[in-house]
């Protein structure tokens, strides 16, 4: 039996019905860009991540982006942010014209370690980026006193953490924004590319909609030189579907993570950690092994896909070569590098899928 990495066949599978529904509705009313549909979505995910504000655009690397322009950042501003994450994050820092700055990881939840934040500000800060990896929120309350007693504002890059929460919270409520991506894959995901800033800041809202849409409230009236990061139609609509399965997706996700923490618990494998703190919800199920490579050509060679989320981090990569950083530098993100496999998870995937992953896993650590 194969297994997939991500299903997102059976998904949509379930519920097509209520995908057509949207599709027939956009094109009969021909809003094919922002419109009723963007705006439902925008009203229902700001009151699910308990925001007063919810702006949609087109990727979640636009919202980050936009949400950093929003705020003025720009040219010799430094953010600061991690170097195990998608390059996204980076990307957004520097196509405002910004600097990244990296502070290393904590080795058990893989986010942002906040004993390293403070070292990492100086002058030139105007901006924190911590990253909800995985699923998992950052410890968003040693993050915030931190950057409160500098002044530095926090924007949550929350685009692999739909639902998940930190003491009670939902992810995307911290600092004074949260950045999502609705790319397909991820646990809300759209059908094609999506994103949205979420935040209680009614101007830093009103600026990024402007942001979005070419510096304009009102049709051909420009207050600023803007973008175009607008939503299109159907992916709201589908979006707004999808939103109300979340939290069942979630939950079955958390059922698979438990079952292969149960599974793997006698395998010579690191599992993840749900910190103490908050709920995962398990975007990405990632162990560690001394034998990481032999271990995904095992899984390969029996018909199961797996991931590498990142095999290179951010300051080695050529893109960000120009930063000065050297290996070494980063010595957690450097060691989980060469340790870290993501395994098959998804919403609906079968016991017996988890099951047979395991085996193979035991089997290849020479675990009965």
């Amino acid at each position: 039996m194969s297994v997939p990495f991500v299903d997102l066949q059976s998904l949509h599978s379930e519920i097509k019905e209520e995908l057509r529904e949207v599709f027939d509705r956009v094109l009969s009313q021909s809003t094919f860009v922002l419109g009723p549909e963007v705006q439902k979505f925008e009203q229902e995910f700001a009151v699910y991540v308990g925001t007063a504000h919810c702006v949609a655009v087109n990727t979640g690397t636009a919202a980050i982006h936009l949400a950093l322009a929003g705020l003025g950042i720009g040219s010799d501003d430094e953010v600061i942010t991690v170097p195990h994450t998608f390059i996204a994050t980076a990307e957004a820092i520097t196509a405002v014209g910004a600097r990244p700055v990296f502070v290393d990881i904590d080795p058990v939840s893989f986010t942002m370690d906040p004993a390293l934040l403070e070292q990492a500000i100086s002058p030139k800060t105007r901006a924190i980026i911590p990253v909800d990896l995985y699923g998992q929120v950052a410890d968003m309350d040693a993050i915030l006193k931190i950057a409160n007693r500098h002044g530095i504002p926090v924007i949550e890059d929350a685009c692999q953490a739909h639902g998940a929460e930190y003491k009670g919270r939902k992810a995307g409520s911290f600092g004074i924004a949260g950045c999502f991506s609705f790319y397909p894959g991820k646990n809300l995901g759209a059908c094609g590319e999506g994103g949205a800033v979420t935040t209680d800041d009614a101007d830093l809202a009103q600026r990024i909609r402007m942001w979005r849409d070419h510096g304009s409230l009102k049709r051909y009236e420009h207050i600023f030189p803007g973008l175009n990061m607008r939503m299109e139609g159907i992916q709201g609509g589908i979006l707004s579907v999808k939103l109300k399965y979340l939290d069942r997706w979630n939950d079955q996700r958390r059922e698979a993570a438990a079952f292969y923490d149960k599974a793997l618990a006698a395998a010579n494998v690191v599992t993840p950690t749900e910190m103490k703190y908050g709920r995962h919800v398990y975007h990405l199920y990632v162990i560690q092994s001394d034998n990481r490579d032999a271990l995904r050509q095992q899984l390969t060679d029996a018909g199961i896909e797996s991931g590498l989320h990142y095999p290179i981090p951010l300051h080695l990569q050529e893109a960000y070569r120009s930063l000065g950083y050297a290996e070494g530098a980063f010595p957690v993100t450097e060691r989980v590098k060469d340790h870290i496999l993501s395994l098959p998870i998804y919403p609906g995937i079968r016991a017996e899928a988890v099951q047979r992953v395991a085996s193979e896993l035991q089997e290849s650590c020479h675990v009965g």
